[in-house]
């Protein structure tokens, strides 16, 4: 492939270089002979367009004073085509001091491979490594490696979820092999990677599927590279489809393209990752291993047995002969709490076909067991779908299984984030997570059938099988055949049926519409109907909005949502009687504005009437109301009115606009304040019929009392200036305020180049 080609060619030139060396004849190569070492991934082989090129200059005792000759004249050729080169200058003694003291030159030797000088000086250092390091302390150093991986899993993530992986770094990433290898030659003396299966590192058979993942892997990052014009390891979202297009994923629309390309992507890297905590924990690295030290534990289960710290079936004639113990090794992964062997999943997945229908039938109960379990660190359902088992049991979820979602919301595969939300629910039980809302957990201690609720969360996006676009609706569907193929009652099905069908109603209602609108909470109410249903209803979208990202979880949505379900449950709980108490309010409210002496004529007072939203009658007071009338009147061809008032015994202005409305009118009040250094506190938005909008903020004055008038004339004519155009209201905000990358993220452009 591509990197052999590559690391030939750097190979030759090194060669190359040294056969026709001017410095190393005059710096005297046979009393001072020196040896050129590739490490690091160009020792591994695994050059890829921009990776580092890594070398080292070994001498025997004691570095030549020339010796930064001799590196002129074999890396500057390279620096000046571009590449970056990386080199050091060493003495056998000072590789074995730095390695003793630095874990990553140790990795870095770990990988070394000769390419042309004294072959001898690179055998040399490499026993000097094995007695002197490592077979002194590659126990103590194992760990850290372990430990060094976990760390680098929790900076970049988990590579087999995210929708930007890290190629390298994240979980299932390359890393994850390298870290294989290097524990590999810790503890054996293992030259090539397909060593690993030899002495007994990978399972029987399991190094071709590890050579073709991490051929694809290292496909799409040498791609990646190409297209970035650098190194990078990331794969973020401007490249996806070119790279999709590269590599051949050419059916389709853009969508389609990319998510069939990254859902390719996001098997290997799972596959990965798995082998990765495979090799971990059948060698004892795992945190897992350490606590099954401290117990002999054993299955209850024939044909099952515990090794290791892992489950095993006995043998595979034990499944042919039951082949109910596809399930039931997940139930004993889940009541003894410890992870299937490699050569288990492996089993599961080759004989999984012999679960029929008449064994998924009978193990509803067992799968329900499974999926309604307490909430531990341990997730034997994420163990059911990385082993082939979960699709086998719901066949319908073969169709989401590393199915991408390709926009700015989701984080994860629709697999995944299934599961996830499966797993944020069981988390309401506040016993593994108690930061969890308090709202959540109280509500889901009141439910009877908290069963049916996570049926809901396993299935809520089933329906994303295909690119229609009401997944919801067609969910629904799927959702109703799979459980009544598993035989689950008619009005149990109907109710995870109707969870999954309207899982988006309460977040779009939050979003989309005005909350504060009785009708809105009346709306949803007359649609859910039991308030079983509305509270089950409340977790999933919760659950499923958290599982999705902080684009839709946040707590600008968190607020919405808790409040309209309050609304909801409020006009639920109090039936018709809510509604006709609030139009008795509102009744009341209109008769004394239209007997105060300081109205207009009953006529006119009627009309405007009409034309404001029931929710505005509602909570604004009756002064206000008035108030609003007066500042109303006084709007007639201006581009807005505008009041500003103190609340008293407060250091707070309340300011409300009465406006014509107008696409980004609110937008541009809230910049404009902004702009003038005004903190606002709290805002509401009101929208008559007649096209009147009526905002009201209140913000914190200035610090200087004594121009605070000149301030609001100020931002008074700015607010005129941005309403007529006049005014470009985001280039002033980017002039007065810092620019932030609100995600936090690694920058895409590499600042030093």
């Amino acid at each position: 492939g591509f990197l052999d080609q590559h690391t030939d060619i750097l190979d030759e030139y090194f060669r190359t270089t040294f056969e026709e060396s001017v410095i190393g004849p005059e710096m005297g190569i046979f009393r001072n002979p020196y040896a050129i070492i590739a490490v690091g991934g160009y020792g591994r082989r695994e050059m890829c367009i921009h990776s580092d090129l890594d070398i080292l200059f070994l001498f025997k005792k004691n570095v030549p004073e020339r010796a930064d000759d001799l590196i002129r004249e074999a890396v500057y050729p390279l620096w000046d085509l571009g590449l970056d080169v990386g080199h050091a200058t060493r003495s056998i003694g000072e590789c074995i001091r730095l390695a003793g003291k630095d874990i990553g030159v140790l990795t870095s030797l770990l990988d070394a491979r000769f390419l042309c000088g004294q072959s001898l000086l690179y055998s040399e250092l490499m026993d000097h490594v094995q007695q002197k390091i490592i077979q002194k302390r590659a126990k103590e150093i194992i760990p850290v490696l372990v430990e060094m991986n976990r760390d680098r899993h929790e900076r970049y993530g988990d590579s087999s979820y995210l929708l930007e992986p890290n190629l390298k770094e994240g979980q299932g990433g390359l890393r994850d092999y390298h870290t294989m290898l290097w524990i590999a030659r810790l503890k054996s003396e293992i030259g090539r990677p397909r060593d690993l299966e030899l002495n007994g590192y990978i399972p029987h058979a399991g190094l071709g599927v590890l050579e073709k993942t991490l051929s694809f892997i290292w496909n799409v990052r040498n791609h990646l590279h190409h297209l970035a014009g650098r190194k990078c390891d990331r794969l973020f979202f401007e490249y996806q489809l070119k790279l999709a297009k590269k590599m051949g994923f050419n059916k389709g629309n853009r969508e389609y393209r990319v998510e069939t390309f990254l859902g390719r992507l996001h098997g290997q890297m799972e596959l990965l990752k798995e082998t990765y905590l495979m090799f971990i924990i059948e060698h004892g690295y795992a945190s897992a291993r350490k606590h099954k030290k401290r117990t002999s534990l054993q299955s209850g289960i024939p044909g099952l047995e515990v090794k290791d710290g892992m489950l095993y079936f006995a043998s595979s004639e034990h499944i042919l002969n039951s082949p109910d113990l596809l399930i039931h090794i997940f139930e004993e992964s889940l009541r003894l709490k410890i992870p299937l062997s490699a050569e288990a999943k492996l089993l599961v997945r080759e004989l999984s076909f012999l679960f029929d229908e008449r064994l998924r039938i009978s193990s509803v109960k067992s799968f329900e067991r499974i999926l309604a379990s307490k909430p531990t660190e341990f997730n034997v359902l994420n163990e059911m779908l990385s082993a082939g088992f979960l699709e086998q049991f719901i066949p319908q979820f073969k169709g989401i299984v590393h199915r991408i979602q390709h926009d700015e919301y989701h984080l994860y595969p629709v697999d995944k984030h299934s599961l996830l939300t499966v797993r944020i629910i069981k988390g309401f039980s506040g016993i593994w997570n108690m930061s969890q809302p308090p709202l959540c957990i109280s509500l889901y201690k009141e439910l009877a059938q908290k069963r049916l609720l996570l049926w809901a969360a396993l299935l809520h996006d089933i329906g994303k099988v295909n690119k229609e676009k009401n997944h919801s609706k067609r969910g629904a569907i799927i959702a109703g055949e799979i459980l009544g193929s598993l035989g689950l009652k008619r009005e149990d099905i109907e109710t995870v049926m109707f969870l999954i069908e309207q899982h988006l109603l309460l977040m779009k209602t939050a979003t989309r519409r005005d909350i504060n609108d009785e009708e809105t909470a009346i709306f949803c109410a007359r649609k859910i109907v039991d308030i079983e249903r509305l509270k089950m209803l409340y977790l999933l979208t919760v659950a499923d909005s958290m599982a999705t990202g902080p684009a839709a979880w946040n707590d600008w949505t968190s607020a919405l949502l808790q409040s309209l379900f309050l609304r909801i449950l409020h006009i639920m709980e109090g039936g018709e009687l809510a509604t006709h108490k609030a139009v008795e309010l509102v009744e009341k409210k209109k008769e004394e504005i239209l007997s105060s002496s300081s109205t207009k004529n009953r006529n006119e007072m009627k009309e405007i009437f009409s034309c404001m939203s029931p929710r505005y009658l509602l909570y604004t007071p009756t002064q206000d109301i008035l108030q609003h009338i007066t500042l109303y009147s006084g709007l007639g061809s201006e581009p807005f009115v505008w009041e500003v008032t103190g609340n008293t015994g407060l250091d707070i202005r309340t300011v409300t606009i009465c406006a014509a409305d107008r696409p980004g009118l609110f937008s541009k009040i809230a910049g404009t304040f902004t702009l003038n250094g005004m903190d606002i506190l709290e805002s509401q938005a009101y929208t008559w019929r007649n096209n009147v909008a009526l905002d009201i903020f209140k913000v914190k004055p200035p610090v200087d009392r004594i121009r605070e008038d000149e301030w609001w004339v100020r931002a008074k004519q700015d607010l005129k200036a941005a309403i007529s155009g006049t005014l470009d209201l985001r280039a002033a905000l980017d002039k007065r305020m810092p620019i932030i990358d609100p995600k936090n993220t690694v920058c895409q452009k590499d600042p030093t180049k």
